[in-house]
């Protein structure tokens, strides 16, 4: 079976992929343009500021890629490992 005659699937069709781009950009703006309308009680102090939440997601996010990038990088094991 050839490379062209596969099927491809909806995330490896460039339009898709744009359509998604867009897609997180318009949800992560509405999600901040909420923040504007909905007032925001602090149960700690600190989290009572405009934008908490969403900065929030965004480092917990990054911290869990950098996470996984180091477990990656400790549990990895040599290419000929299973020889």
């Amino acid at each position: 079976m050839k490379d062209s005659d596969k099927k491809t699937d909806f995330l490896d069709r460039a339009e898709n992929i744009r359509k998604l781009w867009i897609s997180l950009y318009g949800v992560c703006g509405l999600l901040v343009v909420v923040d504007f309308f909905l007032p925001v009680k602090g149960h700690f102090g600190f989290d009572g500021f405009f934008g908490f939440y969403s900065l929030l997601g965004f480092v917990s996010c990054a911290v869990l890629i950098l996470l996984s990038k180091v477990a990656g990088f400790v549990l990895k094991v040599p290419e000929d490992y299973y020889e």
